[in-house]
């Protein structure tokens, strides 16, 4: 099993998004903690354009440190805007990460899904406030038509899809409770009309889990399309992402499945903002290695 560090341990320690001091700094603790395989993102036009002036600093680190980078999210929501001018924009930004991710050696690049234009009366979208389990009350702007933003959706979701072939990296989505793409029968509408196979999925248990999903059907579903997988429990009802046994994840029944489509990929610890973080990876690393010997993956 390989297993990876995810970005949401600079997130807890640092804040979102991390300074480039503070990447450095949750790089050389990633490498402390044992991992070999980690995430690393760069969140909205300016924290993106500073990993992107900084690449070549983060490379080192992470070589110093003996890493791998196996996976980089640009999180720039506007890539995938209805608005023409805002999107291009979006993806001139996009295509800076992408570039950011190849520099540093990874071989796919993560997106979220994000949330439609709609007026947010309470609460806050992820890529405002990444804090997970809070509930958003919204209202549709005037005119919307969710016909034609997701036509538009799509055009962008392509366009992104091509810049990444360009590249060589894979486009990877990540479905999250109040999204677009929240289940995975929403991404399997994506694939009909994104019929490629250089876009995939992160199979997210705990936003699938919060979803109601039977996640060994969800697996079945999606198949080959799951390119990564992020690791965290929860209880079903609220949108936590904690250690594994702290909720009511069915972890055999996932295992299971993973291995029974051939899923060789990489596990990656995505935990929230908990007290004594790194205690927290460390404990869910080694549920994950025994659950690794167990089913042989």
């Amino acid at each position: 099993m390989k297993i990876s560090c995810c970005w949401m341990y600079a997130i807890g320690k640092y804040g979102f998004p991390p300074k480039i001091s503070d990447m450095k700094r949750a790089i050389r603790e990633m490498a402390q903690m044992g991992f070999k395989y980690i995430e690393l993102e760069g969140v909205g036009y300016e924290n993106l354009k500073s990993v992107y002036e900084n690449k070549e600093s983060l490379k080192e680190e992470c070589l110093r440190n003996e890493l791998k980078v196996v996976n980089f999210a640009p999180i720039i929501p506007q890539s995938l805007s209805s608005d023409p001018y805002e999107s291009k924009e979006g993806i001139k930004y996009f295509e800076m990460g992408v570039k950011t991710a190849s520099y540093l050696g990874s071989a796919r690049v993560w997106i979220d899904s994000y949330i439609p234009p709609i007026i947010i009366k309470e609460g806050k979208s992820y890529v405002e406030n990444l804090d997970f389990g809070k509930q958003i009350y919204a209202r549709l702007l005037p005119h919307f038509s969710w016909k034609s933003f997701w036509k538009k959706y799509i055009e962008n979701i392509k366009k992104c899809n091509q810049i990444c072939k360009d590249y060589g990296v894979e486009l990877l989505i990540e479905p999250r409770v109040g999204e677009v793409l929240s289940n995975s029968d929403a991404l399997l509408r994506l694939f009909d009309v994104v019929d490629d196979d250089n876009l995939g999925v992160i199979l997210d248990i705990a936003h699938q889990h919060a979803q109601k999903e039977i996640l060994p059907i969800a697996i079945a579903k999606l198949a080959n399309k799951i390119r990564y997988v992020h690791v965290a429990d929860n209880d079903s009802r609220d949108n936590h992402h904690y250690i594994i046994g702290n909720g009511n994840v069915d972890w055999d029944g996932i295992f299971i499945t993973l291995k029974s489509i051939g899923y060789d990929g990489y596990y990656a610890i995505d935990l929230e903002k908990l007290p004594n973080l790194p205690d927290a990876f460390l404990k869910t690393k080694k549920i994950l290695e025994k659950y690794a010997q167990k089913y042989d993956l």
